[in-house]
């Protein structure tokens, strides 16, 4: 088979562990300002077992995304460089969003102050919803296409990115990401907010059924191939598995419902593109996977580097979740141990 057709599936395979991963990341950062309850201690509480929740992984999910980001540019350098010339004010937006998410994570129990915590808070719930819609704007486009030149240059402008049918995408992103996170938290929390996180899960569930079953119709009619129905359907009865499952209190049968719905997403995205991988806008000039592939050689040693150093990350993170499967509570919330401003004052001057 060609090296290039099967660096096409691996880069989707990429994105679609990018995206499950880091998926419920984003829908617990969201959460953090609607799922904790109580006084301002025990919500403080609340948020430390959302943000404990996800401390050990994060990081290592966004892995996926530098990796599906270099495979890309070693093995489609013509797509790397249309995507991220023509959809530059989105992507820089989500590095940003990343980036502030990022440090406010590390930062957040640094210091031992309020008012610190809920600016922290803030960075992470911006840095979860930006990216949350923005990808589904992105991968929206792809399908629907975009304007090319005869030189695969994007011609179309910012505003054209913003169409009904990506926004809709975009929506549609956010409620499966809040989908996922709320029985991520479910699956990985006890007490008072795990059933609160299956309270959010079971309206989230019926929400995703109605937005994200309107924008999959949409693109399978508007832009997909026939063979697509299947998947759309797959995507369909697995967020209803999701509502029941989540009903009857089985988090771990919801959470890998939830992740199949995502991995059908992402299938339904490559597939309306392929065979290329930035399709022109009504039937206009197309990047194909043949025009956008680097050379043989150059296929041929990423395949090989590819080969022996995936299953070393799919380890390492696949025993980091192992080792930090316990349920969390807001008993195991120690009390904040950071600097306070007094102490950083006199430490400095």
């Amino acid at each position: 088979m060609d090296l290039a057709l099967v660096w096409f599936f691996l880069i989707a395979a990429l994105w679609t562990a990018y995206l499950v991963l880091e998926g419920f990341d984003f829908g617990v950062g969201m959460l953090m300002s609607l799922l904790p309850r109580g006084d301002a201690a025990h919500r403080e509480k609340e948020r430390r077992v959302l943000v404990n929740s996800i401390g050990p992984v994060w990081d290592g999910n966004e892995v996926w995304l530098i990796t599906a980001g270099a495979a890309t540019f070693a093995v489609f350098p013509e797509w790397y460089a249309t995507l991220f010339s023509g959809f530059y004010l989105p992507l820089l937006a989500i590095l940003v969003a990343l980036i502030v998410r990022g440090v406010a994570f590390e930062y957040r129990g640094k210091i031992a102050d309020a008012v610190w915590a809920r600016r922290c808070d803030i960075a992470i719930q911006v840095g979860s919803w930006v990216p949350a819609i923005l990808w589904g704007v992105t991968f929206a486009n792809l399908v629907r296409g975009v304007r090319l030149d005869e030189d695969f240059q994007y011609v179309g402008g910012f505003w054209a990115l913003l169409n009904p049918f990506a926004l809709l995408g975009g929506l549609t992103t956010l409620v499966l990401f809040l989908l996922h996170g709320a029985v991520f938290v479910a699956l990985k929390t006890d007490g008072e907010i795990r059933a609160r996180a299956r309270r959010f899960a079971g309206v989230l569930s019926v929400e995703a059924l109605v937005v994200a079953g309107g924008w999959a119709v949409w693109a399978q009619v508007a832009y997909s191939p026939a063979w697509t129905w299947a998947v759309v359907a797959v995507a369909a009865l697995a967020l209803v598995g999701v509502l029941l499952t989540n009903r009857a209190g089985r988090e771990g049968y919801a959470f890998t419902l939830s992740a199949v719905t995502i991995v059908a997403a992402v299938v339904l995205i490559f597939g309306s593109m392929f065979p290329d991988v930035m399709p022109g806008l009504d039937g206009g000039t197309s990047l194909s996977i043949t025009d956008a592939a680097s050379t043989p050689y150059t296929l041929t040693v990423v395949t090989w580097v590819a080969v022996v150093l995936t299953p070393l990350v799919i380890l390492y993170q696949a025993w980091t979740y192992w080792v930090f499967r316990r349920r969390l509570t807001v008993d195991h919330i120690p009390a904040p141990g950071g600097l306070t401003w007094k102490k950083i004052k006199e430490s400095a001057f």
